[in-house]
C-alpha cells in the first residue's frame, strides 16, 4: 500500500518592530529603510511594523534575529529612533514577543520554543482575545494560553462560537498563517516647494501611472491607497482609504488619489513631496472588477495593456497623458 503525506508548509521568519517615535507620522519615514530589507513590509497602528524576511535571509546572509538587529542599528543611526524587536515563526508570536521587549532590545522565539513561550502567557495577550472574551474565558477557569490550548476545540467553540473558537484554539497552539500585507509606493519630489494645486494633481496623475504600471508588470492589484504629503517645514499628512475594488488600473488609482487629495483641504500649502502607496497587494488573477455599461471605460483600461508593451520596448516616457507632456 502506498501512502502520501501532505507537503509541509514553509517555515516563515517574521520580524516585529515597535519604534519610539515622538510623532506617529514619522513611522512613514521609516518605510524606505524597511523596504531596503524586504518588500514585504506592513506598517501597523502608529509605531509598529511587521516584516516577512523569509525571502531575504539568503540575500542578507543573516538569520531573522540578525536582520532585526540590523534594522535597529540603521533606525538609530539614520533616524535617531530606538526600536524594540522580536523574531518568530509567525506574526502572532513575533508581535507577542515584541510587546514584552523593551526599546533597544531583541527577543527571538525559535519554532521549537513556541509552545514554551505561549503557554504561561495570560490569555488576554492572545491576539483576538478582547476584554469581553477574556472575562468569559477566565470565568470558566481559562487564565493562560496553555489553559486554552489544553481544552478540546469543541469546548472552546461552544464558549466562543464556531469560527472564533477555532481561530483562538489554533492560535493557542501557535498556529497563525496570516500573511504580511505587501505594499508598493512611488514618490514625487518637487524642484521647489509647490503651492499650486494643479501641480499637485499633475504629480498625483504621474504617481498613479507609475504605480499602475508597476502593479500590472508584477501581476498584482492594490486593495487600498495611501497618500502622504510632506510640507516645506518637514511635517507630513497621511490619508488612507480602501478602494471600492482591488485594481491595478491607472485611471481608477488616479481617481481615488484625487479623492484622497481633496479630503486634505490644503489651503496654500507649500508641498515638498507627495507619496502614493498601494496597500494590501494580492495576485491580479484573484481580483474581480465590477461590470459597467460604459464601454468607453473598458476601452481606456484595455489601452493600458498597449501602453505597457510600448513602454517596455521603447522606454517609460514614450507614452504619457497629455497633461504630463
Amino acid at each position: 500500500m502506498t501512502t502520501t503525506t501532505a507537503p509541509q508548509q514553509q517555515l516563515r521568519h517574521i520580524v516585529h518592530l515597535r519604534f519610539e517615535l515622538p510623532d506617529p507620522a514619522r513611522l512613514q519615514d521609516l518605510r524606505p529603510l524597511l523596504e531596503q530589507v524586504t518588500p514585504q513590509v506592513q506598517l501597523l497602528e502608529s509605531d509598529s511594523a511587521v516584516l516577512d524576511v523569509t525571502g531575504a535571509l539568503r540575500f542578507w546572509n543573516r538569520d531573522a534575529a540578525e536582520i532585526a538587529r540590523l534594522i535597529q542599528l540603521r533606525a538609530a543611526a539614520h533616524h535617531s529612533v530606538r526600536a524594540a524587536a522580536a523574531a518568530g515563526p509567525s506574526r502572532m508570536v513575533a508581535a507577542m514577543a515584541c510587546a514584552l521587549t523593551p526599546p533597544g532590545r531583541l527577543l527571538t522565539v525559535e519554532p521549537a520554543g513556541v509552545s514554551a513561550f505561549l503557554r504561561p502567557r495570560p490569555v488576554r495577550e492572545l491576539p483576538g482575545v478582547g476584554p469581553t472574551t477574556a472575562r468569559l474565558l477566565i470565568q470558566h477557569g481559562v487564565h493562560t494560553v496553555g489553559d486554552l490550548a489544553g481544552l478540546p476545540v469543541a469546548t472552546v467553540q461552544r464558549l466562543l462560537g464556531t469560527r472564533t473558537g477555532r481561530t483562538l484554539h489554533d492560535r493557542a497552539h501557535g498556529h497563525d498563517h496570516r500573511p504580511v500585507a505587501r505594499s508598493t509606493s512611488a514618490e514625487h519630489r518637487f524642484t521647489r516647494d509647490e503651492l499650486d494645486p494643479a501641480q499637485h494633481r499633475r504629480a498625483l496623475l504621474d504617481l498613479a501611472g507609475r504605480l499602475g504600471t508597476r502593479l500590472r508588470t508584477g501581476a498584482q492589484v492594490a486593495a487600498g491607497l495611501t497618500i502622504t504629503i510632506r510640507y516645506a517645514d518637514g511635517d507630513t499628512t497621511t490619508r488612507t482609504r480602501t478602494l471600492p475594488e482591488a485594481t491595478h488600473h491607472t485611471r481608477l488609482l488616479a481617481r481615488s488619489a484625487y479623492d484622497l487629495y481633496e479630503t486634505l483641504g490644503l489651503q496654500r500649502a507649500r508641498v515638498r513631496s507627495i507619496t502614493l502607496r498601494g496597500e494590501n497587494l494580492s495576485p491580479a488573477e484573484h481580483a474581480a472588477r465590477q461590470l459597467t455599461f460604459d464601454h468607453t471605460i473598458d476601452k481606456k483600461l484595455l489601452i493600458e495593456a498597449v501602453q505597457d508593451r510600448a513602454r517596455r520596448r521603447y522606454g517609460t516616457d514614450v507614452i504619457n497623458p497629455a497633461v504630463l507632456g
